[in-house]
C-alpha cells in the first residue's frame, strides 16, 4: 500500500505518524509524509523534518518526505487524489462534551473531499 500521512507537528500528527511506521514495517507499506505549518504547534518545519528524519532511524521504512504549504487541505487532497496514494493518514478529531466527533479545518476539508480512503487517529 502508497500511503501519505499529513504532519503538523501536532502530538496527534506523532501519534499518527507512529502508527503509520508500525504498519508500515509489518505490512511493507510505502509511505511519504507532507510536513505543513500549523501556528499552533511551536516547531518549524525544518525541526518536524529533523525529528521525523531521527525517529525512522532504526526502522526498515522508506519513506519520501516533502513540504506543502498554501490551502494544506486542498493540497493534501491533490496529493492523495492525483498520485498514486491509496490511503491518507492524518491526525484529527476530538470528542466533544456530548460526546461528539470535533474535526478540525484539515480534517474536515479532506474527508469531506478527497476520493481516496482518509485514516483519522485520535
Amino acid at each position: 500500500m502508497n500511503v501519505l500521512l499529513g504532519h503538523d507537528g501536532s502530538e496527534e500528527s506523532w501519534k499518527a505518524f507512529r502508527q503509520t511506521i508500525e504498519r508500515a514495517e509489518a505490512a511493507g507499506d510505502d509511505v511519504s509524509i507532507a510536513i505543513y505549518d500549523d501556528t499552533a504547534v511551536e516547531a518549524t518545519p525544518a525541526e518536524i523534518e529533523q525529528r521525523i528524519r531521527s525517529e525512522l532511524e532504526g526502522h526498515g521504512v522508506d519513506t519520501e518526505i516533502r513540504h506543502i504549504d498554501g490551502h494544506v487541505a486542498g493540497t493534501l487532497v491533490e496529493i492523495v487524489d492525483g498520485e498514486d496514494f491509496d490511503r491518507l493518514v492524518i491526525a484529527g478529531g476530538n470528542r466533544s462534551t456530548l460526546g461528539k466527533i470535533q474535526l478540525g479545518s484539515v480534517a474536515e476539508f479532506v474527508v469531506l473531499n478527497s476520493e481516496t480512503p482518509v485514516t483519522l487517529v485520535r
